[in-house]
């Protein structure tokens, strides 16, 4: 490095040509690579550096989530005299090049011995440090600015997910209440019948659901036996269910076939409802003194026989759901149950629930659940099968609701 070069720093600049010699001959070359650290925040400050070459970064908290840049030095200028200027000085900030950087060390007692030969270095060297603060306060000034600004985007965020947790507590209420309300009105007690008994299970795919059920004492040696299945999901189609079943069990008291019941409630739901949803529901009427179940569909799927250790659909007609037409088709029947069999009637998500491969329960799988049912009750009937799907299903997610209702005919 030439006495030239050194003369053309800014701090060297009015020394005279001797005194330039002197310093070349008496520091030391420091050279970093780009991202070198030169010094850390902290450390006893025992060296100034004139920067020679290329740029360093002054900063605080340097490669951390904190890190504040505070100054950018170019060639000519320099850092380190705070430290020198004060007995067992710290370093207040850091220091990190910017690419390859070249500077020059000056110890404390260099530094020392240069102001003393060189008093009217000082003035500059005031200029310098003035002009650092200020820049200093403002870079603070701006840091400070920009965490406040994110500690009141994060508060925002924060209280805006409070309110969303609020919001889903209060939903999360609301939805168990509805599902205690929902099974409220689904039998918590089947009646009894000499020679019969019945059976009913239901698992609603969420809190709520669509399905129904019930089996009503209609008086006489009679019973209503029901099932049905809203063509939806969640809290509409649980007031969808809430009134179809209400409105099924009150024609049931008045009406004298199955058929009759399901046209009466067509009609009301027809005369009423506004919206697009639908209920596939089938009634029957047991009549435990003759030993005959007559019933009617609506859309809803066929009922199963179980006989003689054999399991098979009963003979169908096309039927119409309730609640999109006001004149409707359905399929009425009628049976005489065999001694020992049991009538099956269920929602398609029986059939239609799926194991983690995609394979559906499917009515085959229905008939070898069933195969050594004989003597069993009803009841026993649709816990098996509610058992045979739960292991079929092996934990995947559940699509529509399920629902068993059945009716014994005991030997």
């Amino acid at each position: 490095m030439s006495t030239n070069l050194l003369a053309q720093i800014p701090f060297f600049t009015d020394l005279p040509s001797d005194e330039l010699d002197r310093l070349l001959s008496e520091l030391n070359v420091v050279n970093l690579q780009p991202g070198e650290i030169l010094f850390r925040e902290g450390e006893p400050g025992e060296h100034l550096y004139i920067v020679v070459k290329g740029e360093l970064e002054i900063l605080m908290a340097p490669n951390t989530s904190n890190e504040l840049v505070l100054n950018v030095l170019h060639e000519g200028e320099y850092v380190g005299e705070m430290s020198l200027i004060q007995p067992e000085g710290h370093r207040s900030t850091s220091a990190r090049a910017l690419g390859e950087v070249v500077l020059l060390s000056m110890s404390r007692n260099q530094f020392k011995g240069l102001l003393q030969r060189h008093p009217e270095l000082a003035k500059p060297m005031i200029s310098v440090l003035s002009q650092r603060l200020v820049n200093t306060n403002v870079q603070t000034f701006r840091g400070l600015t920009e965490k406040n600004r994110q500690l009141q985007k994060a508060y925002d965020e924060l209280k805006a997910a409070q309110e969303q947790l609020i919001e889903k507590e209060r939903m999360e209420r609301e939805l168990q209440v509805a599902a205690e309300i929902q099974m409220s009105i689904l039998p918590a007690v089947l009646p009894s019948a000499e020679g019969y008994d019945f059976g009913g299970r239901i698992l609603p795919a969420r809190q709520v659901g669509g399905d129904f059920y019930d089996v009503i004492d209609l008086g006489g040696n009679k019973f209503g036996v029901l099932i049905g299945d809203v063509a939806d999901k969640g809290v509409p189609s649980a007031i969808f269910m809430a009134r179809a079943h209400a409105l099924i069990i009150a024609e049931a008291d008045s009406a004298a076939t199955p058929g009759e019941v399901l046209r009466a409630v067509n009609k009301h739901i027809t005369r009423f409802e506004k919206s697009t949803q639908f209920v596939t529901a089938l009634f029957g009427i047991l009549d435990a003194t003759a030993g005959e179940f007559r019933y009617a569909r609506a859309g809803h799927e066929p009922p199963l026989l179980l006989d003689k250790g054999e399991v098979r659909r009963l003979p169908y007609k096309p039927g119409m759901a309730l609640g999109l037409w006001e004149n409707i088709v359905l399929d009425e029947n009628s049976l005489t149950l065999p001694k020992d069999s049991c009538l099956i009637m269920y929602t398609d998500g029986l059939t239609d629930c799926r194991d983690p491969q995609g394979e559906p329960f499917g009515f085959e799988r229905v008939k070898k659940t069933l195969a050594d049912w004989k003597g069993n009750s009803a009841q026993k009937g649709c816990d098996r099968l509610f058992e045979a799907l739960q292991i079929h299903q092996g934990g995947s997610r559940q699509d529509d609701d399920v629902t068993l209702v059945a009716v014994h005919a005991k030997k």
